[in-house]
């Protein structure tokens, strides 16, 4: 229990620092777009990390963003050292997170429905009997 808080903390902190990093100190022309860093997940031994980063725009933009930010990982972990006080500085892996892009495409989907079939009642709701 006590390390899995652990776990949860160091993610925290690795996503902080990295958000803080990529937005002042990565000058890679890949990274023009919004990215941010949306979760972290630390292997239980600490060692590895796997990043997830969001990145609005085309595919192609996103796959370039991506690219661009693997590129920069062992920097990030170096400058990592430096700024946080672990045993180990995990190996970063940065994942494309599709969980914007997701809820895009749902609230899309949602807004593209007719108004009686969002309401699930068909159009044929009771009236409340005032009015």
């Amino acid at each position: 229990m006590a390390d899995r808080r652990r776990v949860e903390r160091v993610n925290g902190l690795l996503r902080q620092e990295i958000s803080n990093l990529v937005a002042s100190q990565v000058n890679d022309p890949r990274l023009n777009g919004i990215i941010t860093i949306t979760q972290v997940r630390t292997a239980p031994d600490l060692r590895n990390a796997r990043v997830y980063i969001s990145v609005m725009g085309r595919e192609s933009v996103r796959q370039e963003a991506l690219a661009g930010i693997q590129s920069s990982a062992s920097y990030l972990r170096r400058e990592l050292r430096n700024r946080v006080s672990l045993r180990y500085i995990p190996f970063l892996r940065f994942v494309l997170d599709d969980a914007m892009i997701e809820a895009d495409r749902l609230m899309r989907i949602i807004d593209d429905l007719p108004a009686s079939d969002a309401a699930g009642d068909g159009g044929n709701a009771p009236s409340s009997g005032r009015g």
